[in-house]
């Protein structure tokens, strides 16, 4: 039975209508996020790069494939928008965070943003940081240790303490930890209505309880200049003398926080995994680490080939952030497909960063594929682009390698860690990827 197809072209355009799949859109969902690689591969056996299905409420275009993701992150025409796609998703709990804003808005606001993350104020955070995550991994357990978790906290009190600038009590730390937990995974959410007890309705609960915190906090900042994040954009100015509102402060602490927290403690967790089923590159990366010292200077991070090997990765099987969604503001094309207006493109990055076209072997763990030699990442500009691209790509980026390289430098100086030969992590890809396990390692201080 043929496929039905999304819309049809206008005659003589010489465009191709884009098929859709036959299968209800609940079950591709569930069958995506039970295993998106298998998912890929079957859709572009049987469908090719770009295929459409109606879910969650949408239409959406999946369009595979680095030359697509280019066409639509570099956007030259104007035609896809990330605000009416991520509102969509996670508006309501991510409310004009930076990643929510579009062209002008956008542009604005990300020079205003930057000024939190200029290297002077790298430089900053990373004094600020150094001392506590030393400190932390002095305590950091052994014996039978559930990484993610670990992680989870030790990023969470990072972030407080250099995002936040301010001392809390345990309660108060879990009860945003949770609240921050709760806006993620409610973005994919089945149902999309405020039912009590549902992950729509704890997502907005759960935003409201971050509002209030920022709100309450923003006089204190306004009033005194101090290191960390939050103070920074209280008072940032953009070249133009631009600043932000109370609101704005609030709408980006929210969003940066999240990104921050979430992004990093999986990036860490994959590479925790990876190291500990290639006892080789734990090796290698802990070797580098005990020539370069026990504490570092700003200038040592550029010096971690190996654990940025290491990352670059683990970013590659795992992006922290799966697809990238855009919504087509007016009728377009793409790939020689007519995309119409209303429409929603996904770059699937995750199944991307595995193409064969792009990468050897693309289901092993590969540092060396990284090195200058090989450089298989430079095939395409959007072959590996776990942070995005274009004019959306992640602010924060070099702020997340700068915790990940110190906090895996602590750990590699300190300790090591193994899995069983057999075991398999399995995966959660039902919001962010995480370990449904939280990653059970054997840790033996060193």
């Amino acid at each position: 039975m043929a496929t039905p197809i999304l819309a049809t072209p206008e005659q003589g355009s010489g465009l191709r209508p884009v098929h859709v799949t036959n299968r209800n859109g609940v079950l591709e969902v569930l069958a995506m996020r039970r295993d998106p690689f298998a998912f890929a591969d079957e859709k572009r056996l049987r469908m090719g790069k770009t295929y459409a299905m109606n879910a969650l409420g949408v239409r959406m275009v999946t369009a595979a494939g680095p030359e697509a993701a280019g066409e639509i992150l570099m956007n030259k025409d104007r035609a896809f928008a990330n605000a009416p796609a991520w509102s969509y998703l996670i508006g309501p709990f991510f409310n004009r965070g930076i990643m929510l804003l579009d062209f002008d808005e956008h542009r604005h606001h990300r020079h205003i943003l930057q000024q939190a993350f200029t290297p002077k104020i790298l430089h900053g955070y990373f004094g600020e940081m150094q001392p506590m995550i030393i400190d932390a991994m002095k305590r950091f357990p052994t014996g039978d240790v559930k990484m993610l978790s670990e992680f989870k906290q030790l990023t969470l009190d990072v972030a407080l303490e250099v995002f936040l600038g301010l001392e809390l009590p345990q309660h108060e730390a879990d009860r945003l930890n949770k609240a921050f937990i709760e806006t993620v995974r409610a973005g994919v959410a089945f149902v999309r209505k405020p039912v009590p007890g549902g992950r729509w309705w704890k997502g907005l609960r759960s935003r409201k309880i971050l509002e209030d915190f920022f709100y309450e906090h923003i006089p204190a900042k306004r009033a005194k200049q101090t290191p960390d994040l939050f103070s920074v954009l209280c008072h940032a100015e953009s070249d133009d003398g631009d600043s932000f509102t109370d609101e704005d402060v609030v709408n980006h602490m929210i969003f940066v926080l999240m990104a921050a927290h979430d992004t990093t403690t999986i990036t860490m967790t994959q590479m925790v995994y990876r190291m500990a089923k290639s006892p080789e590159w734990q090796a290698k990366a802990r070797a580098q680490s005990l020539e370069i010292g026990p504490e570092l200077t700003y200038d040592d991070l550029a010096r971690f080939e190996v654990v940025d090997l290491v990352m670059r990765e683990s970013l590659r099987m795992c992006p922290p952030v799966p697809a990238q969604p855009r919504m087509a503001i007016k009728d377009t094309e793409l790939q020689g497909y007519f995309i119409p207006k209303d429409t929603m493109v996904v770059i699937p990055q995750m199944a991307n960063h595995r193409d064969p076209e792009i990468y050897s072997h693309p289901h092993v763990f590969d540092p060396e594929r990284f090195l200058p030699e090989r450089a298989e990442d430079k095939a395409h500009r959007m072959a590996w682009m776990p942070f995005g691209g274009g004019v959306h790509k992640c602010i924060g980026l070099y702020f997340g390698q700068m915790e990940i390289k110190t906090i895996m430098h602590n750990l590699l100086r300190n300790y090591e860690w193994s899995v069983p030969a057999d075991y398999e992590m399995p995966m959660d890809y039902s919001a962010l990827p995480v370990p449904k396990d939280k990653l059970p390692v054997r840790m033996r201080r060193i």
